[in-house]
């Protein structure tokens, strides 16, 4: 079964995630945007053995650590989709405009594309390509778990930002509706901020997308 820990990061709070399989306890770090010793603690504390970095999509507060954790612990960077390598090449821009640490641009060892999955030990996770916060935006989603770490497309009671460049508000309800909807109502989501929640909760209570 996939398990995970979820480990605030950044002076944004973001939620970067360590997440493994129990059977052969390797793991992935999911958006690890700072604070690497957190990272590596939660780990260690988990007694998980981390394998890669997987990225939801390129700003800052999601990706700003990854070149710097790749480096130390040899792991591939994994994701996001493509069409996120601009945010990649700016992010030394993005953490000086936001006060981070500095931030190193990285070459994904591998893209993902919509219908890929990733595999976490035993435990395999789908990719859905999510865009309209970023245009190469991806969500993980464990099948077994019914649990999908979705950056920061969706959040409780929200939604993501459309008004970045290359952001677009109409894709992203459309991500929403078409791409994690289906998923159903029982499904539990990770996102890039705040608490967890339900698909089903949200498609009844989220002032954004309500009825949907």
């Amino acid at each position: 079964m996939l398990q995970y820990t979820t480990v605030p990061v950044t002076p944004f709070q973001q939620n970067a995630t360590v997440v493994w399989c129990d059977q052969t306890m390797e793991a992935a770090v999911i958006d690890p945007g700072g604070d690497l010793e957190l990272l590596v603690h939660a780990a260690e504390r988990a007694g998980v053995r981390l394998k890669q970095i997987l990225i939801t999509h390129a700003h800052i507060d999601h990706a700003g650590a990854a070149h710097a954790l790749s480096q130390q612990l040899a792991l591939p960077i994994v994701g996001p989709q493509e069409e996120d390598q601009f945010w990649i090449d700016g992010l030394a821009k993005q953490g000086a405009m936001y006060g981070f640490a500095v931030a190193d641009p990285f070459v994904p060892s591998r893209w993902l594309h919509d219908g890929d999955t990733v595999q976490v030990g035993q435990e395999t996770l789908q990719v859905l390509h999510c865009p309209g916060h970023t245009p190469g935006h991806v969500v993980f989603y464990s099948a077994s778990a019914q649990r999908a770490f979705v950056g920061d497309v969706l959040f409780a009671g929200s939604i993501g930002r459309s008004d970045f460049p290359r952001g677009d508000h109409d894709t992203l309800i459309a991500s929403i509706t078409q791409k994690l909807w289906p998923l159903g109502n029982d499904t539990v989501f990770i996102p890039g901020h705040g608490p967890e929640s339900s698909f089903g909760r949200e498609r009844q209570s989220n002032p954004f997308v309500a009825g949907t």
